[in-house]
């Protein structure tokens, strides 16, 4: 996503400017790659920083920036053990009978490893050897250090997958270890959801149960209807929309999906999604024939929310609509699901069925006006401990 100037309100905050925000230098862990090297097949083993060459501190603060995850490699062996860990979670699938366990083993992950493996073949950073999931994570924990430098050397900014490397455990013991009495956990994630939010939450909380001495402990809370998120939201849309060769007849606002009976059970997921989808209208004076609400990424046979995003691309196109955009409001990070399901297979069926022009629209990343928002947002959370 091209940088971007960002109106309104933004610009009354202390915001550093895109000159100090590129030439920032990252805080010492966040600049760390402690993934793992991922070609081989054997079982990963997470590496943590040689803390004792870090200086420790007395009342060092630590920001821990979280996201979903990825495999480390794009093998059938990585996805498999990626996969495994997230299907076998309680948060993400309920049901989790021994009858799920023998299917999930037997079935669903020879299957879906492999395919997956040849998707994730195409959009792997071969160069760095990485996803690019995993690249923008750690960019955007090196960029928010660089920016919260001028706090003191007692802020320490860093980051971690709650499935895959380096994982929410190893970087909470580094925290700790360099001496951080606080730490404020950032879940990026716009809505909340048991199977994003909650599981993180769930696993900051099982290593906290382990430690004697436990830090002061921070969460990051959905951020679905946050001013400076919609805005930024707003502004980063209208700014790819001009950069398009072509006007979109519609655009849809694709999430990732939900059992319908999770929401049937409490979960906010689909009502904080639509309250995105609401005011983002309002920012851009969109109404829902313009700007559309779907979801994508269904798995299994069960009943999911509705509308389902390639269900709609498919009817689009047979309606006789030739130019369509979608943009992906609760993805904080470009991965496979908005570089190969959106921008790959959700674009051949527009075409096949009809439709002409197609793009999908990066997600904030680590943009000027996505590290913005992050910014604010953890000087948000961050009141009364700098």
């Amino acid at each position: 996503m091209n940088d971007i100037a960002i109106p309104g309100t933004l610009e009354k905050t202390d915001a550093p400017s895109p000159e100090q925000l590129e030439a920032a230098p990252p805080t010492p862990l966040a600049a760390r790659d402690d993934s793992t090297a991922a070609a081989s097949t054997a079982e990963p083993k997470p590496a943590l920083p040689a803390v004792v060459k870090l200086a420790t501190v007395e009342g060092g603060i630590g920001i821990l920036l979280v996201n979903l995850g990825t495999p480390d490699a794009p093998t059938p062996q990585a996805v498999r053990r990626y996969l495994k860990q997230f299907l076998t979670d309680p948060r993400v699938i309920e049901n989790n009978s021994p009858l799920w366990k023998l299917f999930l083993n037997g079935l669903i992950l020879p299957i879906r490893s492999r395919r997956k493996a040849r998707d994730y073949q195409k959009i792997w950073n071969n160069e760095k050897n990485e996803s690019p999931f995993k690249l923008i994570t750690r960019s955007q924990a090196e960029k928010l250090g660089g920016i919260l430098e001028p706090l003191g050397k007692h802020v320490m900014v860093d980051w971690a997958m709650r499935y895959g490397n380096p994982s929410i455990a190893s970087r909470l013991e580094v925290l700790m270890a360099w001496g951080c009495d606080r730490i404020l956990v950032m879940p990026l994630y716009p809505q909340y959801a048991a199977p994003t939010t909650a599981t993180v939450c769930d696993e900051v909380f099982r290593f906290m149960m382990k430690q004697r001495r436990q830090p002061a402990l921070r969460f990051l809370p959905p951020y679905y209807d946050d001013p400076y998120y919609i805005e930024v939201l707003a502004s980063s849309l209208q700014a790819e929309l001009k950069a398009l060769p072509f006007t979109p007849d519609v655009i849809l606002a694709s999430y990732h999906g939900m059992p319908k009976d999770y929401v049937a059970k409490g979960d906010p997921y689909e009502a904080q999604c639509v309250a995105t989808t609401q005011l983002l209208r309002r920012q851009l004076g969109f109404d829902e024939n313009k700007l559309m609400m779907t979801f994508q990424s269904r798995f299994g046979r069960g009943k999911w929310l509705e509308p389902s995003t390639i269900g709609t691309v498919k009817s689009l196109a047979k309606k006789g609509v030739k130019n369509l955009v979608v943009v992906m409001p609760g993805f904080s990070a470009d991965c496979l699901e908005t570089l190969e399901e959106i921008a790959v297979e959700n674009a051949r069926i527009f075409w096949r069925y009809g439709g002409e022009h197609f793009a999908a629209i990066p997600c904030l990343n680590d943009s000027e006006a996505g590290m913005l928002m992050i910014w604010q947002l953890a000087m948000r959370e961050l009141k009364g401990w700098v």
